[in-house]
């Protein structure tokens, strides 16, 4: 079993980044992890020169840092494992770095006074993309690293076509495919999910009604009940098949024991559909 690990809290999930970070590369910058939940933290604070913090309620800051968190865990798992390729220092940087700012997209700029962030929800993924991008390049970050990062964000869209995304390596590559892993994972496991996923409801009928698409997914759901009932089939037919299909099983090195100990993330998620089949189980 993990430790508990307070996922409002940005230096809490920034210390166990850290330690899974030093624990692979004992010898990596040790400003880096440090420096980027500084980064993420300002952008979603409202701290960016171009952009107001965040106001999706589902979509907020915690959920980043619950993916996070299960992304610097899914990464130290693998690096144990010996897993071919190995992991670089750089592409696990990189990795955080596309992870922490894998829903920017979110953001409004300083002058968009309409709704909330939740409106752009069916183009965040693109809008995150560029937002990394943008930053990056002001810190220094080379055309490749940025690359990198878009390459991985471009990963999480539920949708998104994998085979078409430019990957630099094999490594890159599978980075991007843990990081998706760990943004479903991270978020389906928290304790408190079923009670949010009526902010995730409101968030959908915001961007339906802002795009106007009426076949997009987001507009599919009829009220906040009926997301909800429609959860565990999502995780059975749709989530499940991806971390398989799509991103090659990595939610396997979660395993304690790996290889074939059992999966708290998967066991968390499977008690949360539980609770939405039957209300009655006791948390």
């Amino acid at each position: 079993m993990y430790p508990p690990v307070a996922t409002k809290d940005p230096s809490a999930v920034g210390a166990q980044a850290q330690a899974a970070y030093l624990a692979m590369f004992p010898d990596g910058d040790r400003g880096f992890v440090p420096q980027a939940f500084g980064w993420a933290t300002d952008c979603f604070s409202g701290n960016n020169r171009d952009f107001q913090a965040v106001d999706a309620r589902y979509h907020d800051l915690e959920h980043t840092l619950q993916g996070t968190l299960c992304l610097a865990r899914l990464l130290h798992r693998r690096h144990a494992a010996s897993a071919q390729p190995p992991l670089t220092q750089r592409v696990f940087e990189l990795g955080l770095l596309a992870i922490l700012f894998h829903d920017t997209g979110y953001l409004k700029k300083r002058g968009d006074t309409q709704g909330t962030g939740a409106k752009y929800t069916i183009t965040h993924v693109e809008r995150s993309a560029e937002f990394a991008t943008s930053l990056l390049a002001e810190k220094g970050f080379n055309e490749s690293e940025t690359q990198s990062v878009r390459n991985m964000i471009r990963c999480t869209g539920l949708n998104a076509k994998l085979n078409l995304i430019p990957f630099q390596s094999e490594i890159e590559k599978i980075a991007g495919f843990a990081l998706a892993t760990s943004d479903l994972l991270g978020q389906m496991a928290a304790e408190d999910y079923v009670a949010k996923l009526p902010f995730l409801y409101s968030e959908f009928a915001e961007a339906a009604a802002f795009s106007g698409d009426k076949n997009h997914v987001v507009a599919s759901f009829s009220s906040a009940s009926d997301l909800i009932q429609k959860t565990p089939a999502f995780w059975e037919s749709i989530v499940k098949a991806k971390l398989a299909r799509d991103f090659g099983s990595l939610d396997r090195y979660l395993n304690d024991p790996y290889p074939s100990g059992p999966n708290e993330y998967v066991e968390r998620i499977e008690a949360n559909m539980e609770r939405i089949r039957n209300p009655k189980v006791p948390r």
